[in-house]
């Protein structure tokens, strides 16, 4: 088409047009020309005023929104390009299918690379609908086995790319997890969510699924969307690991070992036993009672405290504030507030309020439950003394075999697998000896020596992590038990029901430093381990953080 024929094909503007013109392709007929008649009307067109047609279009061609011939879902274009093109980022697979796609989720949607296609669809593209509800389902057993929101946006990201469906959106928040998709810009987007409503700590079960979620990111491996189907399915029936019986025992040796941790004996340890057991059957009953969880913790943390208030009643030369300490060890929500203070340097803010608000009612309910024991001990005159807080353990041999044997109980208790037992329990000794090193030997504030034993926590789990290719929390969870503020707490709660409240808000303000020390040690050393382990051949820039408001 030479370029004077394009001119003429131009539409005219509204200005050139008449309200009276016809539109194009109407054929107009010219009014019979009366002779004799001397008047003509004024919306007749004058003689030799011929009408413009405007040339057909041609049919080939199409419409400028129209969607192109050579349009598949398989190789979608970019939505739109920014101003600036689209930067090249270079992520080679042979790295974590982690860290490509926090990468990527990292990004603007418009800077994210095209994927290529890795798990084999029809020629028509994906089922959209499916791909979708597959990718919910693997997001809500990661959402309720503990996971991140972070690490479960990855996930999900993941599986929609190695389907093809690359401009995706995931959300999570605390209990919702919605997905949208939009194939282009003439497209409506789909969009799907899920609820979560039961949660249940078993790191097998997280395991399997960061399995499926490899093996899909992997272009070697075949996974059909039945093939997925039916994994997810064999992953939500598998039973759990241990019996009801064995958390019970676990329970038990926890809080006999954080009880040797802070100077007890034999008879403290088997004290802490009986009672944090105790403290677990009467948990038991009540979820199955449907008490909600609130009253579960409140219920658990009165047999602890009950028989070390009884020991000092009986005049048993013991260190009961150990018997204490060891049962409140058993219930402090670690995990939980790892993840919430984890979610919120991650940027996921809705998400780690709702956890800091669910770790603050579980502290509450232990709360409760042990200043009511306390209340009436000190009432029939048991003699608990809150200086035994200054009181310094330096038994190392001692506190590194209890600390590896907490972190043992600790793994059970979270339902991990056996091949993973091991090396948490060898990185909580790890841990400890550095606190112990720092804090005893060298002197150092309690609240620094658990950043940085904290810190090493993180890095090593994050290493085995990458090196597995699976979630990081069963090689980190178990070994912050050690770390966990139990004698801080207890201390707090004892001078608030002796009427002493500014020390017990001092003590409990130490508790809280202390939680925060370890949450943020951890994703320091994790964020550590991903900054110098960057990706093989990736761009210096390629990941990025958000940038946040500076002083404005």
């Amino acid at each position: 088409m030479t370029e004077p024929d394009a001119e003429d094909r131009k539409p005219q503007s509204d200005e050139a047009r008449s309200a009276f013109v016809p539109p194009s392709g109407v054929v107009t007929q010219a009014p019979p020309v009366e002779e004799e008649s001397s008047t003509t009307s004024e919306f007749a067109l004058p003689k030799g005023y011929g009408v413009p047609q405007t040339p057909a279009a041609d049919p080939a061609e199409g419409s400028a929104f129209s969607v192109p011939r050579t349009y598949s879902s398989r190789d979608a274009p970019p939505a739109f390009t920014p101003p600036a093109g689209i930067p090249r980022v270079d992520l080679t697979k042979d790295a974590p299918w982690q860290d490509r796609m926090r990468t990527m989720l990292r990004m603007p949607v418009a800077d994210r690379p095209v994927p290529e296609t890795v798990q084999k669809t029809e020629d028509e593209g994906p089922a959209v609908p499916r791909v979708l509800d597959l990718t919910l389902r693997v997001g809500e057993l990661l959402l309720a086995g503990g996971e991140g929101a972070e690490d479960v946006d990855a996930a999900m990201f993941a599986v929609c790319r190695s389907y093809g469906l690359d401009r995706c959106e995931p959300n999570v928040t605390f209990t919702l997890l919605s997905i949208s998709y939009q194939p282009s810009l003439v497209d409506d987007p789909v969009t799907a969510s899920r609820t979560v409503r039961r949660r249940g700590t078993d790191y097998t079960r997280l395991a399997a699924v960061y399995q499926l979620v490899d093996d899909i990111s992997d272009d070697q491996t075949e996974v059909s969307l039945e093939e997925a189907y039916r994994r997810l399915a064999e992953i939500r029936r598998n039973r759990h690991p241990y019996s009801g019986w064995v958390l019970t025992l676990a329970t038990g040796l926890l809080a006999g070992a954080a009880s040797v941790l802070v100077g007890g004996d034999i008879i403290v340890f088997v004290a802490a036993v009986v009672g944090a057991m105790l403290g677990d059957r009467l948990a038991w009953l009540c979820a199955g009672r449907g008490l909600p969880e609130f009253y579960q913790f409140t219920v658990a943390a009165m047999p602890a405290a009950a028989l070390g208030a009884a020991l000092t009643i009986a005049h048993v030369d013991v260190r009961a504030s150990a018997v204490i300490t060891g049962g409140l060890f058993a219930l402090l929500p670690g995990r939980a507030l790892v993840a919430g203070v984890q979610d919120g340097l991650t940027g996921y803010y809705i998400t780690a309020s709702a956890r800091l608000l669910e770790v603050m009612y579980f502290y509450v309910g232990i709360v409760i439950g042990v200043l009511v024991i306390l209340y009436f001990g000190v009432t029939l005159g048991a003699q608990l003394n809150p200086d035994a807080a200054l009181l310094s353990t330096n038994r190392p041999l001692w506190q590194i075999g209890a600390s590896m044997l907490l972190t043992l109980a600790f793994a059970v208790l979270l339902q991990q697998e056996r091949s993973t037992v091991l090396v948490v329990t060898l990185n909580g000794g790890v841990a400890w000896s550095v606190y112990g090193a720092m804090h005893y030997a060298g002197d150092i504030s309690p609240v620094a020596s658990t950043a940085v034993a904290a810190g090493l926590v993180g890095l090593f789990g994050q290493l085995m992590s990458r090196y597995r290719f699976a979630s990081a929390l069963p090689y980190t969870t178990a070994a912050i038990g050690p770390l966990l503020p139990g004698s801080a707490t207890y201390f707090g709660l004892l001078a608030i029901a002796q009427n002493d409240v500014d020390q017990g808000l001092v003590q409990l303000s130490k508790a809280a430093a202390l939680a925060m020390a370890i949450a943020i040690g951890m994703n320091l050393g994790s964020e550590i381990s991903r900054l110098f382990l960057r990706l093989p051949g990736a761009a210096a820039g390629a990941r990025r953080a958000a940038k946040r408001t500076r002083g404005f």
